[in-house]
């Protein structure tokens, strides 16, 4: 039995159709990461799952209980560890009375632990906590209770880089031991770095599931290049090339100090680039992550039709779905 399973799962505000016949399983033991532009439905998802919301149709199931029923919610939600996108803790109350409190409601086996790996300041009232310590208290109360399932919702929104790594290395390291992880992210490197299979949510509407690979084959980088001098056009007419922007320095003219800047994602073979490049003299050059919501745009924009899908219909690993649907995230 797959840890969630949505089947046909739709939200319809009137206006705002925020989900549209949702489908997919999440399988125990994986970490799935749920991936959109803002607006796109995934927190209308997730509120949906936990039962903050009632569905207009289809159903929703965790760990084999509806979510549309009120007893077999509140069984399934003493298994489960839930982070929103921005907690909300009592501002008087110090981290320590808040963990208190979490624990007198669902046990603490695991809070020592975490503690020394987030450090968050719990002698420290709520009020006086940065966003970072926030989300650091976050992740304690999440994992204290040691639960079967998580539902956590871009769970390293104000964690500096190292506490980021260290959750990376914690979440991997509980997938080993059977934990099943459900995110939301728009953070590509951190898609990267965790996800075991990825769905893409646009415009109300499931676009694909499919193996992170899969995805990151098509991403690509993102290139920034300072040239001494203008690169002829035809040395960028390269496979995997797409966007190329070009803007000679500011008061430049072709051979001069200033130079011309390049941009663009980059989809090919990197040493391929580089090799076409080595003739010219670069002042600078750059390579990182293409932004998530260039590869939404590339890959998923401008879908319009899809003959084998339909409203309802499961999607599987590769396939797409019509993203079509009237937008909105239901964050209102």
């Amino acid at each position: 039995m797959a840890a969630i399973e949505l089947e046909g799962l739709t939200k319809d505000y009137g206006e705002v159709l925020a989900t549209d016949g949702v489908t997919f399983d999440v399988e125990r033991g994986e970490i799935f990461g749920y991936l959109g532009p803002n607006g796109a439905g995934k927190t209308t998802t997730i509120r949906t799952l936990l039962g903050f919301i009632s569905p207009t149709a289809g159903t929703a199931q965790l760990l084999g209980c509806d979510v549309t029923d009120e007893g077999d919610l509140l069984e399934v939600k003493r298994r489960l560890g839930y982070l929103p996108d921005s907690p909300a803790f009592d501002e008087t109350a110090t981290g320590r009375e808040i963990l208190d409190l979490h624990a007198s409601i669902k046990g603490d086996e695991r809070s020592g632990e975490l503690l020394d790996l987030f450090q968050p300041p719990l002698d420290r009232p709520v009020r006086k906590y940065s966003r970072g310590n926030v989300q650091k208290l976050g992740l304690v109360t999440t994992f204290m209770h040691d639960p079967e399932l998580v539902i956590l919702d871009e769970p390293t929104s104000g964690l500096d880089p190292l506490l980021q790594q260290r959750f990376t290395e914690f979440l991997r390291a509980e997938r080993e031991r059977g934990l099943t992880v459900f995110f939301s992210s728009h953070i590509l490197s951190e898609v990267r770095k965790l996800c075991d299979r990825v769905g893409v949510i646009r415009n109300g509407r499931l676009v694909t599931v499919e193996p992170v690979e899969s995805l990151l084959s098509r991403s690509g980088k993102f290139v920034r290049l300072h040239a001494a001098e203008s690169i002829p056009a035809h040395a960028l007419e390269i496979d995997g090339v797409h966007g190329l922007e070009s803007e000679r320095g500011a008061g430049s003219s072709a051979g001069s100090s200033d130079g011309t800047e390049y941009a663009f994602t980059f989809t090919g073979d990197i040493n391929t680039l580089l090799d076409r490049l080595r003739e010219y003299r670069l002042l600078d050059c750059s390579i990182e992550e293409a932004p998530l919501e260039e590869v939404f745009m590339r890959f998923y924009g401008d879908e319009r039709t899809d003959a084998g899908s339909t409203d309802g219909d499961r999607v599987s690993a590769g396939a797409s779905a019509t993203d079509n649907g009237v937008g909105g995230d239901g964050d209102v």
